[in-house]
C-alpha cells in the first residue's frame, strides 16, 4: 500500500519503520530538516522536508494515490488539517493524532467535519491502560480481546506458584483444582517462548496467560496473587496522561496524590480534578515524596516528561515498599533494564499509539480478509496478540486444528464462538464468524491463513 506518514517523531518514525519492513511503499514527511536527514540515513523510504498540511508537499509525496495518510506531528491543529486536505486531494483513508483534551469532547463532530477516519489520542488510551492495571495489581500488563470477554494477563513467577518446574502437559494431573487457562506465552530473559507440552516455567519467567474472565480471575486467586487492592496513588508528573488517568480511577474509589512542579499548571489541574490532591513541587524530591506519605502507598505512577526521572524515582518507589509501581517509558533500550529491575509495568504512548495505527493500516491491507479486531505488542515489542474474525470460505474452517499446519513460532490463543470461551486443543477448530486470537513471535501478519493452512 501507499502510505503518507506526516511528522517523524518517535510515533511517526516508530510507524514508518514497522510499515516498511511490512512492504509498503512509504513516504515521510516532516518540516524539521535534521529529522529528514536521520530519516534518511535509517529509513530506506523516500523523505521529504516540509508542512505536512501543504498541499503542495502533499501533491509531491503522491497522496492523490495514497491508500493511507497518517498524520502524527506533535500538533493537533496541523494533523487535522494535514488529514482534511489530503482528503480533499484524494487519499483514501487518514489517520491523526489527537491529542487536546478540549478535541476529545468534540472528536466526533471533527471526525465527520473534517474527513478523518480514525482519530486516536495517545495520553488517553495510556491512562486507560495504567487504569486496568492499578485494577489488577499483580500484572505486568493486561490485554482484552472479544469485546472483553478474553483476557490476556502478563505476570512474573516466584518461586511459591505452584506452577514453577512443572512440564505444562502434567499441570492438570499435578495442581489439583488449578483453572483451566492456556499459558500463551513466556519471556525468559529477553527470550520469547511458545510454551509446548513439555515447557516448564521457571522462576522470575514473565508469563502470558489467556482465558475468560471468570477463569482468570479464579486463576490468580489460586495462585495468591488477588490479595492486593489499590485505594491509594501516587502520580508524578502534571500531563495529559495523568489528567486522564485520574478522571478515570477517581470515580473507582482511588485516592490521587499528584505532583506538579508548574504553578500554573498546578492551579489548572487542581480546578479540573476538584478530588484530587494537586501538590505543587518537585516528585522527584524523595524528602517531599516521604512527606506525603510514599511508603504508605498502593501503587506509584511515574509519568514525567523524562524516562530519567521515571526510572529512579519508580525505583525509589519500589524500594520503599510501594506494591505496585508503574513508570512510563519512550526509549525501547530501557526496556531490559526496567524490567531487570523488578518494574514489571512499563508504559510507553508510542507503542501504544503506533501498535493502535499499525492495527488499523493491516485491516485496510486485508479488507477483503480475514478482519483483524485487535492487535497488542507483547513482551517489549517481542511478540503480537492479534485477533482475527475468521472468514467463510478460508480453508482452515471446521477442520481441527491437530490436521493443520501452524506457522513457526505462532499459537491459537483463544477461540471466541458464539460467545462462548474455547481454550483451544488438537480437536477443537474454527468456524466462520468466529474471533480468534494469535500469538505470534513475527510481526507483519495481516490475515489467519499465514497462520493456519493445510
Amino acid at each position: 500500500m501507499r502510505i503518507i506518514v506526516i511528522g517523524a517523531g518517535k510515533v511517526g518514525y516508530t510507524l514508518a519503520e514497522h510499515l516498511i519492513s511490512e512492504e509498503h511503499d512509504v513516504t515521510v514527511i516532516d518540516r524539521d530538516e535534521e529529522v529528514i536527514n536521520r530519516c534518511s540515513g535509517s529509513l530506506d523510504t523516500i523523505c521529504l522536508k516540509g508542512n505536512g498540511a501543504n498541499a503542495k508537499i502533499l501533491l509531491e509525496a503522491g497522496v492523490e494515490k495514497a491508500n493511507i495518510v497518517i498524520a502524527s506531528t506533535e500538533s493537533d491543529e496541523t494533523n487535522m488539517l494535514a488529514c482534511l486536505i489530503a482528503k480533499r486531494l484524494g487519499a483514501q483513508y487518514t489517520i491523526a493524532r489527537i491529542r487536546d483534551p478540549e478535541f476529545n469532547e468534540s472528536q466526533m463532530l471533527l471526525q465527520n467535519e473534517l474527513g478523518i477516519d480514525v482519530a486516536i489520542n495517545p495520553e488517553r488510551a495510556t491512562a486507560l491502560e495504567i487504569s486496568r492495571l492499578l485494577r489488577y495489581p499483580f500484572a505486568g500488563s493486561i490485554e482484552s480481546f472479544a469485546k472483553g470477554q478474553v483476557e490476556m494477563v502478563e505476570f512474573r513467577a516466584v518461586e511459591t506458584d505452584p506452577i514453577i518446574g512443572i512440564a505444562m502437559k502434567d499441570l492438570s494431573v499435578k495442581v489439583r483444582g488449578l483453572p483451566r487457562i492456556l499459558y500463551a506465552m513466556v519471556d525468559r530473559n529477553g527470550t520469547v517462548l511458545i510454551p509446548g507440552g513439555d515447557f516448564t516455567i521457571l522462576p522470575g519467567d514473565r508469563v502470558f496467560v489467556s482465558g475468560d474472565m471468570l477463569n482468570i480471575t479464579e486463576y490468580f486467586r489460586f495462585l495468591g496473587r488477588n490479595k492486593q487492592k489499590v485505594r491509594s496513588v501516587m502520580v508524578l508528573g502534571g500531563g495529559r496522561i495523568s489528567y486522564y488517568l485520574s478522571k478515570f480511577i477517581v470515580p473507582m474509589g482511588i485516592h490521587v496524590t499528584l505532583f506538579e512542579m508548574d504553578p500554573v499548571k498546578a492551579r489548572r489541574l487542581s480546578e479540573l480534578l476538584p478530588k484530587v490532591d494537586v501538590i505543587l513541587g518537585d516528585g522527584t524530591d524523595q524528602d517531599l515524596l516521604e512527606e506525603q506519605g510514599l511508603s504508605q502507598m498502593d501503587a506509584f505512577v511515574s509519568l514525567s516528561n523524562r524516562d530519567e526521572e521515571n526510572l529512579m524515582t519508580g525505583m525509589y518507589a519500589s524500594r520503599c515498599g510501594v506494591p505496585k509501581v508503574i513508570a512510563k517509558n519512550s526509549r525501547t533500550t530501557y526496556l531490559e533494564i526496567l524490567n531487570n529491575l523488578g518494574l514489571d509495568s512499563v508504559i510507553s504512548p508510542q507503542t501504544i499509539t503506533s501498535s493502535t495505527i499499525l492495527r488499523y493500516v493491516r485491516a485496510r491491507v486485508n479488507s477483503n480478509g480475514t478482519r483483524i479486531e485487535r492487535l497488542y505488542r507483547l513482551a517489549d515489542g517481542k511478540a503480537e496478540a492479534i485477533e482475527f474474525i475468521a472468514r467463510k470460505g478460508d480453508a482452515y474452517i471446521n477442520i481441527p486444528l491437530k490436521d493443520l499446519s501452524m506457522r513457526k513460532g505462532a499459537l491459537v490463543s483463544v477461540i471466541v464462538h458464539q460467545g462462548k470461551i474455547i481454550i483451544p486443543f488438537g480437536k477443537d477448530h474454527i468456524e466462520e464468524g468466529d474471533h480468534v486470537v494469535i500469538i505470534s513471535r513475527d510481526s507483519g501478519i495481516s490475515d489467519l491463513n499465514e497462520v493456519l493452512y493445510r
